[in-house]
C-alpha cells in the first residue's frame, strides 16, 4: 500500500489533483492512503514551495501546477 499526501492549502489546483489522483489509483486497482497536508509548515517540512505537491511514500514526486494524467498513472505502474 502507497501512502499518498497532497500538499497544498486547498486550492482548486491542490482539489484537482487530490480528485486526479484518487481516480487514477481507484482505476488502476491500486491500494492506497490518500492523506491532503494543509499545514503550511507541515508543506514546508517537505521542501515544497509551489503547491500543489504530491508525496508517496516520503518522496516528493511532484509539486507546482496539476500533474498531468499519465505522469499520475506511472506512479502506479
Amino acid at each position: 500500500m502507497k501512502n499518498i499526501k497532497i500538499l497544498g492549502t486547498g486550492c482548486a489546483n491542490c482539489q484537482n489533483t487530490y480528485k486526479l489522483v484518487a481516480e487514477v489509483a481507484q482505476a488502476r486497482g491500486a491500494q492506497i492512503e490518500l492523506e491532503k497536508v494543509e499545514d503550511l509548515q507541515k508543506i514546508m517540512g517537505f521542501g515544497v514551495m509551489s503547491t500543489p505537491g504530491v508525496v508517496i511514500d516520503g518522496q516528493v514526486v511532484h509539486a507546482g501546477g496539476v500533474p498531468a494524467r499519465a505522469k499520475v498513472e506511472g506512479w502506479f505502474a
